[in-house]
């Protein structure tokens, strides 16, 4: 009996949260999973999954890091494969002026410069590969709504979203589709961590106090399905963002 044609799944930032719930959901629906970051989940296991140990803030060494993990995908002649942007961290939150210099350099790296260099490695690797081809870069509200203590946070996202935009211009119609996502409020650590600053610290606390107090965080296992149902499964359109509550999503609450 012949196999069953190879869908196959790239997942940074797989330890925990989103990352590691969509991680879960592609390994339930038969795909072949790679996840990448500094460390793996408990809940990740099979001859379908593999884990790549690398720090992403370190993008410099990117290519020379994946760029065997990548071709290992590419091995598969996957009938889909897809890319998930998906690692990104809030901190350091607080006011400009109150930083130091050196605060930037990880969190830039890791939510802006990891993605572009991530998705310039799967552009070049999957270029003249044929199937279903996509990059999913995981953005934020923030993209678009800046909240006082956070300003480099959307800075990088809108900046991925742009990046977003770039790539799906250059690939055009049949080429790698790529899209921006806002996949909603999801209770992650990230959510705990915003949530835990003082007022003098971080002015917009009381927003990221009152998702949880109201009861509108999302379990990642939830959003994880719905994502991977109509963003990675489904067709997309070239170059949009799209938001959670595009996905059939219900209201929380």
């Amino acid at each position: 009996m012949a196999n069953a044609p190879t869908r196959a799944a790239i997942v940074t930032g797989v330890s925990r949260g989103l990352g590691e719930a969509l991680a879960v959901a592609l390994l339930a629906r038969g795909f072949h999973v790679t996840g990448i970051g500094r460390a793996t989940s408990a809940r990740l296991s099979g001859a379908r999954y593999e884990f790549v140990a690398y720090d992403l803030a370190q993008v410099s060494g990117i290519d020379a890091a994946l760029a065997a993990p990548f071709a290992a995908v590419a091995a598969l002649r996957p009938t889909s494969v897809c890319l998930i942007n998906n690692a990104a961290m809030v901190g350091p939150v607080g006011v400009y002026g109150k930083h130091a210099s050196g605060d930037f350099v990880a969190p830039l790296s890791l939510n802006l410069a990891a993605p572009a260099a991530l998705a310039n490695l799967f552009c070049r690797v999957f270029a003249t590969e044929s199937g279903d081809r996509r990059i999913v870069n995981v953005s934020s509200g923030s993209a678009v709504r800046v909240l006082p203590g956070t300003g480099w946070y959307s800075a990088a996202k809108a900046g991925l979203e742009m990046l977003t935009a770039g790539i799906a211009a250059e690939q055009g119609t049949h080429g790698i589709r790529a899209i921006s996502l806002r996949p909603g409020i999801i209770a992650t650590d990230m959510q705990v961590e915003a949530r835990s600053h003082s007022k003098e610290a971080f002015p917009s606390v009381q927003v990221f106090r009152d998702f949880h107090e109201k009861g509108l965080l999302v379990a990642p296992d939830v959003a994880a399905e719905r994502i991977v149902t109509h963003v990675v499964e489904a067709p997309v359109e070239q170059g949009r963002t799209y938001s959670y509550a595009e996905l059939g999503a219900p209201t929380p609450g």
